[in-house]
Formats: C-alpha cells, sequence, structure tokens
C-alpha cells in the first residue's frame, strides 16, 4: 500500500510518505489482537502508523475496499492514519495526534463502567478498551494525566500495548527508558507484563550457553541492537563471537546456526513472536489495567530494519521486488488477500468466518434519540431582573435535575476542578458524583455546613476530574461517542474556565473530529472577568468556536437567548451524522454536531422584547434584532455578548443624533457566518434564490449604512459582517492580553465601553467629534 502511494504522479510535488517500518514493527501484535484476542465487544485505538497493517485486515475481513487501498493517502482513498468519519472500516477511535488515542481508551472504559451501572444498560457485556501504542507516543504529556485521572476511578478493562521499537522519528530513544515506562505505570497501579523473548529466543536460553547470551542479549544497548539488526547475520556473529564466543557452549550454539538463522533468532522478540503474543494475552483473566511492552524492532522484515532513519523510508524498486519473492507474492497479485500463503483459500475463508472479533459484523451501535420534554428547560430570569448566563445555566441544570426524566437521567456532566466555579453545583446536589462504590460525604456526616453534598455513589451522573483540560476533553469524547460504542445514549456537559480550552485544544479538535457529541459550557469569558488579570481571561475563543469543525459556537448575552440555544443544543447532540457535514444542503443541520457556549459571570438587566414569532429561530441561526434599524439608517451597532450593555448605552446615547440606528445581537457568529458561507455555495451551483439569515437582516439598510461590531474578544469575529453587502465596517474588540481592574476600567482600556463605540460612530457618521472620557495612566 505504501509504496503504490509513492509510486503514483506526484502531480502537486507534495511527497506522499507512509511508514512501512512502523508498520511493519505492529504486524505480529495486531495479527495476534485481531484474528485470535479479540471479542466484538473490544474497542480498539491503533497506533497511527500501523494504519496500513489495520486496513489490510480490515480487507481481509471485508471492510474495506481494494479500489481505496490502492488509493492509500490519495482522494477518497484510505486515510493516513485510521478515522471514524473519513475511513470505511470498522474504526473504533479515530487516532493520528499522537498520544490522544491511547489516552480516549482509559476515558471510554470509566464511560463504560458509568453505563454499566445504570439500569437500562444491565446486560451489557463488557468490553477491552485496547491502544496499540508507540513507545514514542508516551513522551506526551497528555498520557501521563489520563494515568493520574484512571488511578482515581479505579481504572478496569484497559490494555495498552506498548510497541517498544526503542526508536522514534529523529533516533533511537535513550537507555533506560523500559525502567521509567515500568515504574510509571505500576506506581499508578497497572499491571506491567514485558514480552521481551519471542519462543525461538526462549529455546535457545534453553540450549548450553543459552543463560550467556540472554545476558548478553539485556545489556547490549539499544542503539546497538538496532544496528545490528539492520547489518543481518554476518555482523550480528562477529559481534557475538567477539563479545561472548570462544566460551565452547556459546560458539556452539551460534554455530548451529546460518547467519540467516542467526538473524532470525536475534530478531525473534516478544512483540515479533505470534504463539508469544497469544499466550500472554489469553492468559488475562482479570480486569485491572494492563500495560504490555513488547519489544519488537522498527522495520522487522525488511531491508529497513533497525536503520535509525527508517521513521519515513522507503523501500527501493529493487528492495521491494525482493521483498515481493520472499513473500511469495507473485508479480501483479499484490492485492489478491491470500497470495503468498500456504494454506488454500478455502481453508483461510473458513478460518476468517469464525473469528470472533468479526462474528457479528460492524460493531457500531445506533440508540434512539432522547426527546426533550417540553417546558422543562425555561428561561430562569424574567425580564428586568439581574442575572448572569453563567448563572443562568446552573439554574437551567437544576431545573432539570429536578424533573424525573429519562433525558435528566441520560445528562452526564463532568469538569476539570472547576465544578462549583461554574455553577454545576446544584446539579451535582441534586444528582451526586458518580464513583463505581459509594463515597459518604464526610462534610455531611460530621455536621459540617457545607453548601455541596459531595457524595459519590454509582448512580451518580457526575464525573469530577483534575484540572487537566486534556482529560476533560477526552472524557467529553468518549461520553459523545457512547451511543456507537456502546449503545447507550449520553447527553455529555462539560464545564471549564474560558481561557483555558487553548490547553486542551487539540483533545477538543481530536473529540470533535471523531464526531463525538457534547454541550461544552466555558465561563467566564473576556475580559469582563475583570479583577482576574491576563492570565485569566480569555480574546481568541470566539475564533476557535467559528474555526472549529463540528462545533457549534454561541455566546447570548441574556438569559431568555440562552434557554433557547440550551433546547436546541440536547437536540442538535443527538441528530444523526451520516455523511461528510461539508456537503449539507445549505442552511441546514442534517448532521448536527457538538456546541460550545461562551458565558459569563457578569449580571446584566434582561431585556424587555418586542413580540417576534421567529425569535427562537433567529437565536439559534446566530443574530436577531434588539432594535430595528429604520429605513435611513446610517448605523447600526453589532454586539456578541455581555458587551450589549454598551451596544445598547451607545445607542441610546446616539438616539437624539440619529433617529434610525439599529442594535443587532448577534448569538453566535460562527453559525451566522456558516449560514452566509452556504448561501454563497448554494448560488455558485445553481441555487440562485439561496439567501442567509445576515443577507436578509443586512438587505435592509442602505449601502452607506455603517455597522460597528463590537465583542469582549477578538474583533475578527465579527469583522467579516462588512464583507455580507459592502458595508463600511469598524470592529471593535480585545487584541491584546488583558489586566486586572473593574469591568468599566478594562471596557474603557479596551475601546470597548459606550462611551468609545459612541466616539466613533460620532465621527463615522458626521462631522461632529464626541469627547469621551478616558482613562488616564499615571
Amino acid at each position: 500500500m505504501i509504496d503504490q502511494a509513492n509510486r503514483r504522479d506526484k502531480v502537486d510535488g507534495v511527497k506522499v510518505g507512509g511508514h512501512q517500518a512502523s508498520s511493519a514493527s505492529m504486524v505480529s501484535i495486531l495479527t495476534a489482537l485481531y484474528f485470535s484476542v479479540l471479542r466484538p465487544e473490544d474497542r480498539i485505538a491503533a497506533k497511527p502508523h500501523a494504519s496500513p497493517v489495520f486496513h489490510a485486515i480490515q480487507y481481509l475481513m471485508g471492510n474495506q475496499t481494494r479500489e481505496k487501498l490502492e488509493n492509500f493517502r490519495g482522494y477518497g482513498g484510505a486515510q493516513s492514519y485510521p478515522s471514524r468519519t473519513k475511513d470505511v472500516d470498522d474504526v473504533d477511535f479515530s487516532t493520528g495526534s499522537v498520544g490522544l488515542g491511547v489516552a480516549i481508551t482509559a476515558f471510554s472504559s470509566i464511560i463504560q463502567d458509568y453505563i454499566r451501572t445504570r439500569k437500562w444498560a444491565a446486560d451489557r457485556l463488557e468490553g477491552r478498551m485496547i491502544a496499540l501504542v508507540g513507545d514514542a507516543e508516551l513522551d506526551e504529556g497528555n498520557v501521563y494525566e489520563c494515568l493520574q485521572e484512571g488511578w482515581k476511578h479505579d481504572l478496569r478493562n484497559t490494555w495498552w500495548v506498548i510497541d517498544y521499537n526503542r526508536q522514534s522519528l529523529d533516533g533511537v530513544v535513550r537507555e533506560g527508558l523500559y525502567d521509567r515506562i515500568e515504574t510509571v505505570f505500576k506506581a499508578f497501579g497497572w499491571d506491567v507484563i514485558t514480552l521481551k523473548y519471542g519462543a525461538l529466543q526462549r529455546a535457545a536460553f534453553e540450549e548450553p550457553g543459552g543463560e550467556t547470551l540472554r545476558r548478553w542479549i539485556d545489556a547490549c544497548p539499544n542503539q546497538l541492537y538496532s544496528a545490528l539488526c539492520y547489518q543481518g547475520g554476518a555482523a550480528w556473529r562477529k559481534r557475538l563471537m567477539d563479545e561472548i564466543g570462544d566460551q565452547g557452549p556459546v560458539t556452539a550454539l551460534l554455530e548451529r546456526r546460518s547467519d540467516d538463522e542467526l538473524a532470525e533468532l536475534m530478531a525473534n522478540l516478544g512483540g515479533h513472536c505470534l504463539p508469544t503474543l497469544i499466550d500472554t494475552f489469553n492468559s488475562i483473566r482479570h480486569d485491572r489495567p494492563v500495560a504490555f511492552i513488547a519489544y519488537t524492532i522498527k522495520g522487522w522484515g525488511t531491508p529497513l530494519a533497525g536503520h535509525k532513519d527508517n521513521h519515513a523510508g522507503l523501500m527501493t524498486e529493487a528492495q521491494m521486488e525482493d521483498f515481493r519473492r520472499r513473500m511469495k507474492v507473485r508479480d501483479g497479485y499484490e492485492w489478491e488477500p491470500f497470495e503468498g500463503l500456504a494454506s488454500s483459500e478455502t481453508e483461510l475463508r473458513d478460518f476468517l468466518r469464525k473469528v470472533p472479533f468479526f462474528a457479528k459484523g460492524r460493531r457500531r451501535y445506533s440508540a434512539p434519540r432522547i426527546s426533550i420534554p417540553e417546558g422543562v428547560i425555561t428561561n430562569p430570569s424574567p425580564q428586568g431582573t439581574v442575572n448572569s448566563t453563567q448563572a443562568a445555566f446552573g439554574k437551567i441544570l437544576d431545573d432539570i435535575a429536578k424533573s424525573k426524566t429519562d433525558f435528566a437521567d441520560r445528562i452526564v456532566t463532568t469538569s476539570p476542578d472547576v465544578t462549583v466555579s461554574t455553577n454545576l453545583g446544584p446539579w451535582v446536589n441534586r444528582r451526586h458524583l458518580f464513583a463505581p462504590r459509594e463515597v459518604p460525604d464526610i462534610f455531611r456526616d460530621e455536621r459540617i455546613p457545607s453548601a455541596q453534598k459531595w457524595q459519590f455513589m454509582p448512580d451518580g451522573q457526575h464525573i469530577e476530574l483534575g484540572i487537566a483540560e486534556m482529560n476533560l476533553f477526552l472524557m467529553l469524547a468518549a461520553a459523545g461517542l457512547s451511543h456507537s460504542l456502546f449503545g447507550e445514549r449520553l447527553l455529555p456537559v462539560g464545564t471549564l474556565y474560558d481561557p483555558f480550552i487553548s490547553r486542551g485544544l487539540d483533545a477538543l479538535n481530536y473529540a470533535c473530529y471523531q464526531d463525538a457529541r457534547f454541550l461544552l459550557v466555558a465561563t467566564p469569558s473576556g475580559v469582563s472577568l475583570a479583577p482576574e488579570g491576563g492570565a485569566h481571561q480569555s480574546i481568541a475563543t470566539p475564533l476557535i468556536g467559528m474555526s472549529q469543525d463540528g462545533l457549534a459556537s454561541f455566546e447570548p448575552a441574556f438569559t431568555d437567548e440562552l434557554a433557547i440555544i440550551m433546547n436546541w443544543a440536547f437536540d442538535y447532540m443527538q441528530r444523526d451524522g451520516e455523511g461528510d457535514p461539508s456537503e449539507k444542503t445549505w442552511l441546514r443541520d442534517e448532521t448536527g454536531g457538538s456546541v460550545y457556549l461562551r458565558l459569563s459571570t457578569r449580571q446584566i438587566e434582561q431585556p424587555a422584547r418586542k413580540i417576534n414569532p421567529n425569535f427562537a429561530e433567529e437565536v439559534i441561526n446566530g443574530a436577531t434584532w434588539l432594535k430595528e434599524p429604520g429605513p435611513n439608517a446610517e448605523l447600526i451597532i453589532a454586539y456578541q455578548g455581555t458587551v450589549a450593555t454598551e451596544a445598547i448605552k451607545a445607542a441610546g446615547m446616539l438616539g437624539g443624533m440619529r433617529r434610525d440606528i439599529g442594535v443587532l445581537s448577534i448569538t453566535s457568529a460562527d453559525r451566522l457566518n456558516a449560514g452566509w458561507q452556504a448561501a454563497q455555495r448554494a448560488r455558485a451551483r445553481g441555487q440562485a434564490g439561496a439567501l442567509s439569515q445576515i443577507e436578509r437582516m443586512l438587505a435592509l439598510l442602505p449601502r452607506h449604512c455603517h455597522i460597528i461590531t463590537v465583542i469582549d474578544g477578538f474583533p475578527a469575529t465579527l469583522s467579516w459582517l462588512g464583507g455580507v453587502a459592502g458595508h463600511p465596517t469598524v470592529s471593535l474588540g480585545v487584541e491584546h492580553f488583558g489586566q486586572t481592574g473593574t469591568v468599566a476600567d478594562l471596557y474603557r482600556h479596551y475601546g470597548i465601553d459606550a462611551e468609545s463605540i459612541t466616539e466613533i460612530a460620532v465621527n463615522l457618521t458626521s462631522g461632529r467629534r464626541f469627547a469621551a472620557p478616558k482613562l488616564v495612566a499615571t
């Protein structure tokens, strides 16, 4: 597959690549697991660089096509790394971003335990969550964050099989790494099983002189072992004779083997020996987490074996021809499933039909949608009252928690050590924390007053995490795939501080790439968190919400908008995900996805609304008029989020000078922009009548009308509005790290306060100048 991919015409001059050496080191491990050890309920995350082996196994089982294999790494072909959403294979977990495919197996095991405790999943078989891990992946910090979280949650049914080939992209790993790996896993309660010697080596150790050979192997530095594997049998013989030969029994042991046999013996490490692998895997009879450290050789069985430059190395045409002959594959028969094998096709097909892992066919479940009862999610803040969107979120969840509905029972919340400060406390008090075994609340038992009732119990619905945001997004990914992995739908809700989305952004992207479904609530946001200073204030997150595929982002200013969005979000999370979202018909959400709410702690007065029968639809599509402009409008102020107060105040200050001013409330720059982009694509494809919401709204404005946009975030979030119909636009926002102060201080400092908006508006629309008070530095 890799050779074919790299021999295609390179019309764009870009290297195709592939990983022949990394694939070769995993062949035996994957073969043992898929054809002997695994059961249908098991779930696997394959090492990214072993994807050709994974695709080949799926091809043998009829889950992959020859056309896609021949087009590996090409448009429409088998993907470079296994993908749940892009490949036709039976992929459990997408892999590719190093370390994340490893860690998600642990969180999936925790979710499996969570589901097992529910009455609606009592008959489900438990599976093992298995990661096939490159040893270099263990350099990733998220792996160790995951280990600690697994320890806290009594992790079960998790296997990590480490391809310990001791080589990475840039070279050979340091000596002594094995001891560090073993120590770390044992410290977190894992069993560690080492597969170092294959059956041939163990048999040789039983011969006279064998124990001396074993000691030499154990003491051999990684770089030397790799180099000798590359050099072959003659080099092995010379080195061994120089260092341990001339001792009678050892010399005889070596002389009984030809150079080829000696090379085969020294390459017969545990990770390449099928009997050793199968026996070891099948010997596990418990549910404790296990790390298998399987010694392998990178490039095993190929001319690249052991060379330190083999990571992206490709066999030459002559090497491939020799490899084909050694594999007994006839020229032109390379794609035949059973070519080169000794057994008959009939025998092999009969064997494959009986392989347990594939016995039940494709292993993706479907789960029915959970209906959202009418009236459970309502606006908690009547007009004229003062409230924040963060507090309203907590109240809405509390109301859901009170309801005795299947909808409430299917919600699972999680947070990285910020449960109380993101207003999840009332939900947890009613629905409790999840743990496999009940843990009492000592503060309550000791009669110490506390607003929090921290009871851990098997039917609890909040999974408390440590402060690592990568773990949050991996937990949301696992819970957000439960309907497909385990056949039971969960409605995951995760909360964190908005600025720390960036800490876990790789894992958030990974979750969305897999089409996991969850509600992400990030709060507090922006410089409105004024006293906390720049380290806890967010600027770029609105742009992240707009650009992240698979994630619909919202930033409501008012609580009635929030209630509408949450009602919609729980439905959107459950919509069928079949097909490519980029091909959906314009302005329709046929595929669903995850949802991100950017909320605030800033308390603001809730507005009186004019009757608008389309209000809910407009909120979901991204914008509604808070004050509709008149026919001769020279200016509209468009805002997103809690700077609504400044936009409304500025409009009032300008009202004496400009009667037709409009105020546009943007609830989702993401969805508003997506609708505009989709309408443009539709028109380009011949649908002349396609018109997006923002185009309809701005069509009310004369061409000379100015737009001022304002957001507590990066101004580019809304600056594109000027491109919709060509209106002159000034975009206000925050472009630099924040600092401490009051909200008024910071709004004035960054020019997003009412006075700054007013001054800009006056200067845009007339020759008059408006003198706004300025903060003077001393």
